[in-house]
């Protein structure tokens, strides 16, 4: 749709297919409901009252943010057939995404930080790991969330847009929205992917310096302290392995030209939604102390019932 004068409105134009309005309701109720189950136990079960479980229902709150960004606005889209979103919106959205993203990515590398910490100076863990720091990190991950995106988000919502105004995403994605500006874009997407490439390489490089430094600690250790160890910290290796190889997918089907729209749709759909989906999963299924409080739980609902 071509406008006359600058635009107030975008038009989300994304997969077009009905059927996946339950799969979308579906993930964003396991989304809730597993991230919110995890924030509960940590939050009412005094033996997860520790650094790790503080770092995890932080990360779980951060998942929830991060969806319910996207997934609402998607669903009314499809159920009222309503595609429009307001210029403000749309960049409040796009900012309110990308800030997330990064604190997720910011978290994991604390929890990665938390991990090395407990497994390479075990004597010093309480003392180094006071309540004091654990919410100074949690208050400098959500302040680099905010802070690194804004430049990006700020720019690209002064650029001029003069139509068409048709966004070929399901959510005001940076890149679908910013090609639909009136000028050259390349300074904008060169600083986008420099500011992205900053997140995605520094925490990583941060998070493998944590575990090559577990590492070298477990080759000291005996068999048992190893598995001990192991236990402790193969959840997060899972869902840094998911995160970095989904976030990389998305980079590189941005960056090829061949690649369908719908398919590069459905995998920047799929990378928003995975990590949050799977933390629950994975941390539910691989940590006893998650499961023993969930049976605490369940167990204390069923006798109050009883009595």
């Amino acid at each position: 749709m071509n406008t006359s004068g600058p635009v107030e409105y975008f038009i989300l134009d994304g997969l077009k297919e009905r059927y996946v309005i339950p799969i979308f309701f579906t993930v964003y109720v396991f989304v809730l409901s597993g991230n919110g189950m995890i924030i509960y136990l940590v939050r009412t079960d005094p033996k997860l009252n520790t650094p790790m479980y503080f770092f995890l229902h932080n990360l779980s709150f951060s998942d929830i943010v991060y969806t319910s960004v996207t997934i609402p606005k998607m669903m009314a889209v499809f159920l009222t057939e309503v595609k429009t979103i307001s210029k403000t919106g749309c960049f409040i959205q796009m900012y309110l995404f990308l800030s997330t993203q990064v604190t997720e990515y910011t978290l994991l590398t604390v929890m990665a930080f938390d991990r090395y910490v407990a497994i390479c100076n075990p004597l010093m863990y309480t003392t180094i790991m006071t309540r004091r720091l654990r919410i100074l990190l949690i208050f400098a991950s959500w302040g680099f969330g905010v802070i690194t995106v804004l430049p990006t988000a700020v720019w690209a919502s002064l650029l001029p847009y003069c139509g068409p105004n048709i966004v070929r995403h399901m959510f005001c994605d940076h890149s679908s929205v910013l090609s639909l500006a009136c000028v050259d874009i390349t300074r904008n997407s060169f600083f986008a992917l420099t500011i992205a490439l900053i997140v995605l390489i520094g925490t990583f490089v941060l998070i493998l310096i944590s575990y090559v430094c577990i590492g070298k600690a477990m080759s000291k250790m005996s068999k048992a302290q190893k598995l001990k160890v192991a236990a402790t910290c193969v959840s997060h290796v899972v869902v840094v392995f998911f995160s970095y190889f989904s976030a990389c997918f998305v980079f590189i089907s941005y960056r090829v030209a061949r690649f369908d729209t719908n398919v590069r749709i459905v995998i920047a759909v799929l990378y928003s939604v995975l990590t949050p989906l799977l933390n629950p999963i994975i941390y539910s299924l691989r940590n006893k102390e998650l499961q023993d409080a969930m049976k605490r739980v369940v167990i204390s609902k069923i006798l109050i019932k009883k009595f």
